[in-house]
């Protein structure tokens, strides 16, 4: 896996012209493809987990809340508790309200590739980089939280701010292609969830 720590916030982005396209999954019926959907319910769960941190920015940004509440938000949050638990975006998460399969990257994906008779591993590879990423950036507004804790300057809220809005951007982006790409091998491969 390659170390995204010294790489610049600006260019921690997701190449989504470089997204290959999964396979159709003729034999996916219609009780599979909403099967397959049911990903998304987890994701909304995350969404709602990062609007807390933007409407907690917008009140230390107005002056109504302690800098301390962002580092407890984001210290609080299924997404950084899964990370450093699981390694997986989907976490804990996916173990209870799933039935047939485990976190994503660590059983769901091989499950598809391996199902998929290696047609998906692109798709994989890409959700996996896609993680990486994604777990970086929430390393970084940890960080920039503890920094705004300590020292409450429009710099360092600046900061939490540009990598909290980049965090948004990028988990949006891989959810949606995620969704898009996996909801009928999900549903088909992996059997009723």
């Amino acid at each position: 896996m390659t170390d995204l720590s010294n790489q610049p916030l600006e260019q921690l982005n997701i190449d989504e012209a470089a997204r290959p396209k999964a396979p159709p999954v003729p034999e996916a019926t219609d009780r599979h493809r909403a099967q397959g959907r049911q990903l998304a319910a987890i994701h909304r769960h995350y969404l709602m987990e990062m609007a807390r941190i933007g409407t907690v920015l917008a009140r230390i940004e107005a002056g109504d809340n302690p800098p301390e509440d962002l580092k407890r938000i984001v210290l609080s949050l299924d997404m950084a508790e899964n990370f450093r638990a699981f390694g997986s975006l989907c976490g804990r998460e996916c173990q209870i309200l799933k039935f047939h399969h485990d976190i994503e990257s660590a059983d769901m994906f091989p499950r598809i590739e391996a199902a998929g008779g290696g047609k998906f591993r692109a798709v994989v590879d890409k959700l996996k980089a896609e993680h990486a990423i994604v777990h970086e950036l929430i390393l970084r507004l940890d960080r920039a939280a503890d920094a705004l804790m300590d020292d409450p300057s429009d710099a360092n809220f600046r900061q939490a701010a540009t990598t909290f809005i980049k965090l948004e951007e990028v988990v949006r982006s891989h959810f949606e292609y995620e969704e898009t790409e996996l909801a009928e091998a999900i549903g088909y491969y992996l059997g009723s969830v």
